[in-house]
């Protein structure tokens, strides 16, 4: 039984998050960062997502050169995975292949063509406390107090 954490960045800026697991999590088997994935495959109708990265169960980050499903060590210069100290460094770093196998455990994904039902739920206005709540209020405060 495969598991993968799913982070759906919003044209918002906002991110969801949502774990799927089987039959729904055989859909991303296979596929490569850069490919497109429907959201009828993963439960989210009418959804179109670009599959922009991820990283397996240890945290290394995939990236996108890297063909294959297993891990390299590279001597990378600039991108996924690495932090520039200062210009010219080369470091070398551990990252996945772009392949999505059964040891990813997060995927990252990019909206492309939105669905009919909005991902993040409408915040549900406050309710105004009543007289009888306010008066209530500070004896809670004393008794919590001592």
């Amino acid at each position: 039984m495969v598991t993968f954490k799913i982070v759906i960045g919003t044209k918002q800026g906002k991110c969801v998050q949502k774990d799927i697991t089987d039959p729904q999590s055989a859909a991303l088997l296979g596929k490569k960062v850069g490919d497109v994935l429907r959201g009828d495959d993963i439960g989210l109708a009418g959804y179109e997502f670009l599959i922009t990265g991820g990283s397996d169960h240890c945290g290394f980050p995939m990236r996108k050169e890297i063909q294959g499903q297993g891990r390299k060590r590279i001597f990378a210069i600039e991108g996924v995975g690495l932090k520039k100290k200062a210009k010219g460094i080369r470091v070398r770093k551990t990252v996945c292949g772009n392949m999505i196998h059964e040891k990813i455990s997060q995927v990252n994904l990019k909206i492309t063509k939105e669905g009919k039902e909005p991902l993040i739920a409408p915040a549900e206005p406050e309710k105004k406390e009543s007289a009888e709540d306010t008066s209530a209020a500070p004896e809670n405060k004393e008794a919590a107090s001592n």
